[in-house]
């Protein structure tokens, strides 16, 4: 008899969260009208320490990370599950002038409002700084763009491969004699995200001490910008201009990738006491006390013969050998993981940082966790990436009031 039963999946290896959980922001709530990665993964930075965030959707269509796919499962966008749990769900068309009654009904409700439109549509829409504040003085509100709210490129739309473009990370990433390669991450949006938290987290408190509300202006391209800083300040104190060197670093002599017996490593020989420890682990101490090594500037002098000799020794044994011996010597030294092989990483999982959630629906959810330790604890997880619209009569009901009728008028008219 033929067996049927699907492929086991990578999630069917996973964890449940962890109980518990740290809520340091609870009593804070955010309204977030962003879409894609970069204004939900600050969003959900936010709800993970405790933030009560509610998503606001347009009706019948949502975020527009729900679409992206394939890989979908049970139908929903993977990409949209990485950067959405945590948060209410709540549709509602805000182009009208009676929708844009019950969006500021809910900003009165709220200490943070998200978004992640051009200046232009945010005024035309009634979803900028000045607007909003008027509704509530003390609101924090948050912009996410790629070029910011001023300067000619105000109005320019943005993705996260533009400004990494912009940046300069694309042009210093990949082999020498390679094309310019975008980094393998969404690095821009999950860097502006990170600072868009960090900012309103600053705005909050201040808040608390005065009182007033704030205006957080984040770029994508300046928030990657400041990500390139160890390669731009050299340059603009030399005059020497950066370029690709793939595995290596420009600066350390011993800074890069070795292939092996088996699977390549990373080695990391970053100061003179790692220098001398390397060589002894490797049984060749005599190695790191030739003059001609002495410091790190030599060293790069002589970078070519060296990378040479320590290729010759690496490529003797199996990475797992170099990995203990590094490990017992005290010398920084790791694999190059697959993702397949990260998800699998004992240390990682048994600290929570890789779970499966299910909803009361019983979807699976994979997760990547916080990785934020406080006081012992990690961030909680509350709820799973929501449905669309699927909190919308409760948010509604229960926190502005709107009864049956009013929920009822609401639909008819397809504003939620």
């Amino acid at each position: 008899m033929t067996d049927r039963s699907p492929p086991a999946l990578p999630l069917d290896a996973l964890p449940p969260p962890r109980p518990g959980g740290n809520s340091l922001l609870a009593g804070i709530r955010v309204l977030d009208l962003t879409s894609s990665i970069a204004g939900p993964y600050a969003t959900m930075l936010l709800a993970d320490m405790g933030a009560e965030v509610l998503k606001l959707e347009r009706p019948g269509r949502g975020d527009d990370a729900r679409a992206w796919g394939p890989p979908f499962l049970d139908g929903e966008s993977l990409w949209f599950l990485s950067v959405n749990r945590n948060k209410k769900s709540v549709t509602l068309d805000y182009a009208t002038e009676a929708g844009r009654a019950v969006l500021h009904d809910l900003v009165r409700k709220v200490d943070v409002v998200a978004v992640n439109l051009v200046d232009r549509v945010q005024r035309k829409l009634g979803v900028d700084h000045a607007s909003l504040s008027q509704v509530r003085p003390d609101l924090v509100h948050l912009s996410i763009t790629g070029f910011g709210l001023a300067g000619e490129r105000a109005d320019r739309a943005c993705y996260d491969l533009i400004a990494e473009g912009y940046s300069g990370v694309m042009d210093l990433t990949g082999e020498a004699d390679s094309p310019p390669q975008k980094v393998g991450t969404p690095a821009a949006d999950l860097i502006s995200g990170m600072d868009a938290a960090y900012a309103v987290v600053a705005a909050l408190f201040d808040r608390q001490r005065s009182g007033r509300g704030h205006q957080i202006d984040i770029a994508m391209v300046e928030s990657m910008t400041r990500f390139m800083s160890p390669r731009i300040v050299p340059y603009l104190g030399s005059g020497a201009v950066p370029a690709r060197t793939g595995a290596r670093d420009s600066v350390i002599a011993v800074y890069q990738v070795f292939d092996t017996a088996t699977e390549p490593l990373t080695l990391g020989l970053g100061n003179d006491g790692i220098w001398a420890r390397f060589w002894r682990a490797v049984g060749q101490p005599e190695y790191a006390l030739q003059e001609t090594f002495a410091t790190n500037a030599r060293r790069l002098e002589h970078r070519a013969r060296i990378v040479g000799d320590i290729q010759s020794l690496l490529l003797t044994r199996s990475r797992e050998h170099w990995l203990d011996v590094f490990a017992r010597a005290g010398v920084p030294a790791g694999p190059v993981n697959r993702v397949d092989e990260l998800v699998g990483d004992p240390q990682l999982l048994d600290r929570g940082l890789f779970y499966c959630a299910r909803d009361e629906r019983d979807r699976r959810i994979p997760q990547v966790g916080l990785g934020i330790g406080i006081d012992g604890d990690r961030a909680s997880y509350r709820h799973a990436p929501p449905l669309l619209g699927e909190h919308t009569a409760a948010v509604l009901g229960e926190l502005l009031g709107y009864d049956a009728a009013r929920l009822s008028e609401l639909r008819e008219a397809r504003l939620i």
